[in-house]
Formats: C-alpha cells, structure tokens, sequence
C-alpha cells in the first residue's frame, strides 16, 4: 500500500529507515497536476531504484506572479490515483509551512546562468527551485532525484548546485515526453483553451526546423505567439513562448 507523508520529522524518519535497511530510494520532485511525463520519472526510478518517493509540493517561491500560483492545478486524490497505477511506493506531501519555517528568508542564488533565459524573464524563479529542490534532497537523502530534460536550464542548474554542495544524491535526466503531436507534456497545458491547444505543436514543430533563431521567432510569432527567447546553447536550442495567458517552454538537441 503506499504511503502518504506530510510531516517533515516522520517523512524524514522513513526515508531514513529505508535508506539503513540498505535500500536504494528514487525521488521524483514535482509539482503535482500529474501527468505521463512525470510518470515517465517514475517508471525510470522505480527500475533504478529498491524504493520509489514521489514529492508533490506547488513551491510559491519559484512563482514570480501571484495569478498563476493561484490558477496552477492542485488534486491530490487525483494525483494519489495516478500513482497507485505506478511503482511508487510513498508520497511525500508537504505544506509551505512546513518547507518554509524560514519564511523564505535563507535561499540558494546561483550568480551566472540563472540570470539568463528563464531567469531573465522569472526574477527570482531559479533561487525558488534551487532552495526547494535542495530541502527536498535533504529531506529525502535519495540516492537519485530524478527530473525531465524539458526543462533544461532547471536540470543543468540542479546538477550544478548537488556538484557545488556536495551533495550525494545522483542527479538523473530523463528524455522529455511529447503528445502524439509533438508539444511537451506539462501541467500547464490544461490551461490552453482548444484553439490555443490546436496551435500550440507548432512551437515544437518550429523549435526543429533548420531555421537560424531569428527564422524561428518570426515564424511563432506569425503563428500567434509571443516569443520571449529562442537560443542555442549546450548544444541545443532553447524556446520560451506565450500562447494566450500560458507560457510554454521546450528544447530540442541541434
């Protein structure tokens, strides 16, 4: 049967337990909304790993507008649901409270790559993933975390931070998930009205093209959306758009 945990000191004794039985545990950070990309996350942890975590905390600290925590979707049963059909053996469900005693008032700044791309256009976004992402790897004490390549800024900066801290959890990347049409599975895309969701393959259809970056800002935004950055770099290119009042991002290897 698998467990729900939302006190930090019994989340804590458990994982513990587990870890001193000599097991191996996987934890999948999300957000909840779940969806198959974060199954995906958790059909790899489960074949790594003796034991599978499953953390669901919408983290305030990375919303840089109010709107949009308010609007981002919450259904634990319906998540709790999804995940008995998986491996996954504990659900760790924490409050803001609980995450934050601090109030928010220690953060992890990273000074140099999370001010461009995403970080340009979400002040503060990165410093929120960083800080929770490192409390929830404390908390755990995971021999791997596991997270998806589409959001590939937010992965590189993840492994750097467990790199600068030592920290010992392996971080694992997992191939990103698309519809049958191509668009990145994201929470975000309940919120596409039908016509924007009509639209919205092309973002990954365009993002492929051999067009240079400036061919295809021109091209999405003929295609109705507004085009916050397309970029190359690590050997990918890199897109963030907004289609009505949903901002999707993406990336695919050049």
């Amino acid at each position: 049967m698998m467990e729900i945990l939302k006190d930090i000191t019994t989340a804590r004794s458990r994982f513990r337990e587990i870890t001193k039985s000599g097991k191996t545990l996987g934890l999948v950070p999300t957000m909840g909304a779940l969806h198959e990309g974060h199954l995906s996350l958790v059909h790899q942890a489960a074949a790594d790993n003796d034991m599978v975590a499953v953390s669901i905390f919408v983290n305030p600290a990375q919303f840089d507008n109010s709107d949009d925590l308010k609007v981002y979707p919450r259904d634990l049963e319906a998540d709790r649901n999804i995940l008995k059909k998986t491996a996954a053996d504990l659900i760790f469900y924490p409050s803001t409270e609980d995450i934050y005693p601090d109030n928010y008032h220690y953060q992890v700044i990273e000074t140099e790559n999370s001010l461009q791309l995403e970080g340009a256009y979400r002040k503060g976004y990165f410093d929120g993933v960083l800080t929770v992402v490192l409390k929830l790897l404390n908390i755990a004490g995971a021999d791997r975390a596991y997270f998806g390549e589409k959001d590939w800024q937010q992965l590189s900066l993840i492994k750097g931070m467990t790199q600068a801290f030592f920290m010992n959890t392996e971080i694992i990347s997992c191939s990103t998930v698309r519809e049958n049409d191509g668009l990145a599975m994201s929470s975000r895309n309940a919120l596409l009205s039908p016509s924007e969701r009509k639209i919205a393959p092309d973002f990954h259809r365009i993002l492929t093209s051999p067009l240079t970056p400036e061919d295809k800002t021109s091209q999405l935004e003929n295609a109705g959306f507004t085009v916050d950055y397309i970029k190359e770099m690590e050997g990918r290119v890199l897109g963030a758009v907004h289609l009505g009042r949903v901002r999707l991002i993406d990336n695919v290897e050049i």
